[in-house]
């Protein structure tokens, strides 16, 4: 791993110091991975470190998006404008039955290329043929947590759970420990609980969490409720998924107040969806009482095929205007706030740690954005302009784990266009086959 130094930069650490800004100028200088100081003229201190200048550039940790299906920009345009069932029964889960491995390896690659293109570092992704996605991570470079997506019933039960066994001991800490592995139940309607006590039984011997979608819809809650007699948390809590072990629950739309208190209480990462969640008409999860009630809530963008894109600007400034106009509230999720919840915040829920801020010590996963954008001037304040005004296209220069991987908008450790010519290749050929 190379030594850099960002020289005469603005930057947004986003480590809760408590100063009179939440920015300040100066220069990061990074070394094996981790950043090694911040502070003003320190190429005086680091004469032999590789300089990146930082004028008109904004400085960020990466951002994390905390819920994804990256293999299905296949599915981007496919089937939209439909109730989530009867997206997922009559569209997508009929499509996906036709996925090959080498499918999902080059729409893994797109859709890292997008992410990483529009300043995501760290993605978490459940889904099919995990290894090819974790082999796609390690080609590229970003961080990931992966979990193969299972389900309880039929002959997938159980292939699901020797390939989730599989892939967490071929792949956890892999990439130079940039791939984290999880087990990833893909909801209480698909997974049982006796299914789900397999699950967990699994994680626990391989030490890892889980990553499952949680009371997403109404339907959802009222079939769970139905059956059980229960809400689809309450299930969770009563058949012990949250005990001594880290969770990361995507949507948590539909929520009770005795709900809430569980996931606070049991320390539940959440991925809040606002961009999925309004385009499937889900609903919109209760976020600033989860966080007033001291939740950890990051963001998500779902999978392409219900956003439709993988953009965290989007998700940030969707977030924050949601929850302001669905609470008549224009002080609920400030900036700050959504910005937190797309870098450390975002961190946490994945259970990563030395991650999401600007520090010495943490993990060198930084963004530049450039600020010479007429969208971005007046600079009064640089997180307002970052949530509200930045667009992800300003992203231009992206390190992960201290190796530069995007620099001047170029990509330096993927071949765009061959990517770009494959995924197309492959979506094209996959509707062919049903």
């Amino acid at each position: 791993m190379g030594s850099l130094l960002i020289q005469k930069a603005l930057i947004i650490p986003l480590d809760h110091v408590q100063r009179e800004k939440n920015w300040f100028s100066g220069d990061i200088a990074v070394e094996n991975g981790v950043i090694k100081e911040i502070g003003t003229d320190l190429a005086v201190k680091y004469p032999n470190f590789e300089i990146l200048a930082g004028q008109d550039t904004l400085v960020l940790p990466g951002l994390v998006n905390c819920h994804t299906h990256a293999a299905m920009t296949l599915f981007r345009s496919y089937a939209d404008d439909l109730p989530l069932m009867e997206w997922l029964s009559k569209k997508i889960w009929p499509l996906e039955a036709h996925l090959k491995a080498e499918d999902v390896y080059w729409a893994t690659m797109l859709s890292i290329l997008e992410m990483i293109k529009s300043g995501t570092t760290t993605f978490a992704d459940m889904y099919f043929f995990m290894d090819q996605v974790a082999q796609a991570a390690a080609d590229s470079g970003i961080r990931a947590c992966l979990a193969r997506g299972l389900a309880g019933s039929g002959n997938s039960a159980e292939v699901g759970l020797q390939e989730s066994e599989e892939l967490v001991k071929q792949w956890q800490g892999g990439a130079d420990g940039r791939i984290t592995c999880m087990l990833g139940p893909h909801a209480p309607y698909t997974c049982p609980p006796e299914y789900l006590k397999r699950v967990m039984q699994l994680a626990d011997r391989l030490g890892v969490g889980l990553h499952i979608h949680l009371a997403e819809t109404l339907t959802e809650v009222n079939d769970i409720t139905k059956q059980y007699g229960l809400r689809p948390v309450e299930l969770m809590e009563s058949i012990g998924l949250f005990d001594n072990r880290h969770v990361l629950a995507a949507h948590c739309v539909h929520l009770s107040d005795v709900e809430m208190d569980i996931l606070v209480k049991r320390r539940v990462g959440i991925a809040h969806n606002p961009e999925s969640n309004m385009k499937l008409a889900s609903g919109i999860a209760p976020v600033p009482q989860l966080l007033k009630k001291g939740a950890l809530v990051g963001l998500g963008t779902d999978g392409a095929s219900s956003n439709n894109n993988l953009d965290m600007f989007e998700e940030m400034r969707s977030c924050a205007f949601l929850h302001k106009v669905s609470t008549l509230d224009p002080t609920n999720l400030p900036a700050q706030q959504a910005l937190e919840m797309a870098a450390d915040r975002g961190a946490k829920v994945l259970g990563l740690e030395r991650l999401g801020s600007i520090q010495s010590g943490y993990k060198a996963d930084l963004i530049l954005l450039d600020l010479h954008q007429p969208h971005l001037i007046p600079l009064h304040d640089p997180v307002a302009n970052v949530v509200y005004a930045a667009h992800s296209s300003d992203v231009k220069t992206v390190i992960i784990d201290g190796k530069i991987v995007m620099k001047d908008r170029r990509m330096l450790t993927m071949d765009e266009e061959r990517i770009l010519y494959e995924a197309a290749k492959h979506g094209q050929d996959l509707v062919k086959r049903i």
